[in-house]
């Protein structure tokens, strides 16, 4: 009796697990059926009623719906649906007028390992670039003077060139498709890719085809990996305008960009001019544009590496104008204009810097020392993603010779100061003879009337009470390490094997008590030794007394 009810409790046990096992295979097939991959949100409603509904909101004609429908969103792999209930907050589109796209934090592990990989790839979030149109709309970012200018109607054309290795196909199209809805068609000759010998597919057929299908545009191939200073120069013999314009593969130009710059550059051939660099995040894809009370200069430290600084109060105070062109000491190099024939006349790049480094300070420093200026023009915005790290291989070893035939060439006596953050070891950096002659035929000035005259603010490192390495007393083998790249800071400092060479084991000592890697001072913050902006604070004293062990003191 007792074994027959358990008979009949375990067969409606069968049978609900075979209901429920038939059920679920019924709503697997049903969702398949409507859609490729499993939806990971509930259903509210149809997207196709969703999507009725948002047409109506936008037939009004503020939003450029029709145009977005013809340039649609890189394929991700995820339907329409998806895409709209993984970003919180939506946008239709996503990222209109430059607004941030904000994940869910619940998405499904496949969506994680893509949004990884975009990291990993690209240095920035690819997969959420790939969900924005390539044409999306941005703010006007510029001051109500810039757009009240009437400029030239015999303005200088100009060819833009965009050199790029393993660029996203969202960020490369969406830079393309800014510089021809943004330009004018009368001033724009063309744009000219150069592919810097890509490895990635959508860079090989697809792009061929996307270039065949569009007007105004050519595309160049490098055979072999060149670097982006050499790819710069690769397109120069099929240049027919007056002035070239360089762009980075991923860039948004906001409205009114161009007409600024080559207005600039036809009253003063020999003015090399960069736009505001606008910051376009690297995560939401935000287009964060650049206030003109917070205006950024070029500037550069005595590591030669190129770094933002603030407008000098001086500056401020001569300015009647905040649209008005201002000169720069230096420029990031990734986006300027100027004109073919002077860029010529100072003899483009040096051919033999490897890669990337030091391009940028070189045309700096000679714009200014042979006889041009270097402006940046605030009627001008472009947005630019600036990455926390280059996604291709560079080694330090490269980048030093390009240091140093930059400092050889163009740094005279101050070249001193570089080397000796380097170990005073130049290593091998080939022949300079044609660089020197270059700049003797030019006539150019001394670096000194340089740093007198365009970057007086810089600091000067003889003004420091002491420079070098920081040992161990308990082990004069270990130096305080600074154990940062050009993209991290406030990181804690740590002890590391000496290696002699300087680089982030090179400290000076102010007559203030800092410890400084140039605007970076050693703070103890948090019971943390670590780098911080000097800000003349008592946790970033440090007292050395020579006659106790040599020891340094925490004020």
């Amino acid at each position: 009796m007792q074994s027959s009810v358990m008979l009949k409790k375990a067969v409606k046990i069968l049978s609900l697990i075979t209901v429920l096992w038939v059920t679920s295979l019924l709503t697997i097939a049903k969702e398949y059926k409507l859609d490729t991959k499993m939806p990971f949100v509930e259903r509210d409603q149809s997207y196709e009623d969703a999507l009725d509904k948002l047409r109506r909101k936008y037939d009004n004609g503020s939003t450029d719906f029709r145009a977005w429908q013809i340039l649609p969103f890189t394929n991700t792999g995820l339907t329409e649906y998806q895409k709209n209930n993984i970003i919180k907050g939506f946008d239709y589109p996503p990222g209109v007028d430059g607004r941030p796209v904000v994940l869910e934090n619940n998405l499904r592990f496949y969506i994680r390992r893509e949004i990884h990989k975009g990291w990993r790839d690209h240095a920035f979030n690819k997969f959420v670039s790939d969900l924005i149109p390539v044409n999306r709309t941005l703010l006007d970012p510029r001051d109500p003077w810039c757009k009240e200018q009437n400029y030239s109607t015999d303005l200088p054309k100009a060819t833009v060139i965009i050199c790029f290795f393993d660029e996203a196909w969202s960020t490369l199209v969406r830079t393309i498709t800014s510089v021809f809805t943004r330009s004018p068609p009368e001033l724009l000759d063309q744009i000219i890719l150069v592919d810097d010998h890509s490895t990635m597919p959508h860079l090989k057929k697809q792009l061929d085809d996307y270039v065949r299908n569009t007007s105004k545009i050519t595309l160049l191939r490098a055979t072999e990996r060149e670097g982006i200073i050499r790819a710069r120069l690769m397109p120069m013999k099929y240049v027919k305008t007056p002035v070239v314009v360089y762009l980075d593969s991923h860039c948004e130009c906001a409205q009114g960009w161009l007409e600024p710059l080559l207005d600039r550059i036809k009253h003063n051939h020999n003015a090399v001019v960069s736009p505001v660099l606008d910051h376009i995040h690297e995560t939401t894809f935000q287009y964060i544009a650049q206030e003109l009370d917070d205006l950024r200069l070029g500037g550069f430290n005595w590591d030669l590496r190129f770094s933002w600084i603030g407008v000098p109060q001086e500056v401020l105070d001569k300015r009647t104008n905040p649209a008005a062109p201002i000169a720069t000491p230096t420029i990031s190099g990734g986006l300027f204009a100027i004109n073919k024939d002077y860029f010529k006349k100072l003899g483009y790049y040096d051919e033999e810097f490897e890669i990337w480094g030091a391009e940028n300070l070189e045309l700096s420093f000679k714009t200014w020392m042979c006889g041009g200026t270097l402006e940046i023009i605030p009627c001008s915005h472009v947005g630019h993603l600036f990455r926390k790290r280059i996604p291709y291989e560079q080694t330090q070893k490269t980048l030093k010779r390009n240091y140093v035939r930059l400092a050889e060439v163009w740094l005279d006596d101050y070249a001193k100061y570089y080397y000796e953050r380097i170990g005073n070891d130049k290593g091998d950096y080939g022949n300079l003879s044609s660089r020197i002659e270059l700049r003797k035929s030019l006539n150019c000035k001394p670096f000194k009337w340089y740093l007198d005259n365009v970057y007086p603010q810089i600091e000067m490192p003889d003004k420091y009470v002491a420079s070098g390495q920081i040992y161990s007393v308990g082990n004069s083998g270990l130096c305080l390490d600074a154990c940062i790249s050009l993209e991290h800071y406030q990181e804690a400092v740590k002890i590391l094997p000496c290696h002699f060479e300087g680089g982030n084991q090179f400290w000076t000592y102010t007559s203030h008590g800092e410890i400084r890697r140039d605007h970076l001072c050693l703070d103890y913050l948090f019971n943390t030794i670590t780098l911080f902006f000097c800000r003349n604070t008592a946790t970033q004293i440090w007292l050395y007394n020579e006659k106790v062990n040599k020891k340094l003191f925490y004020y």
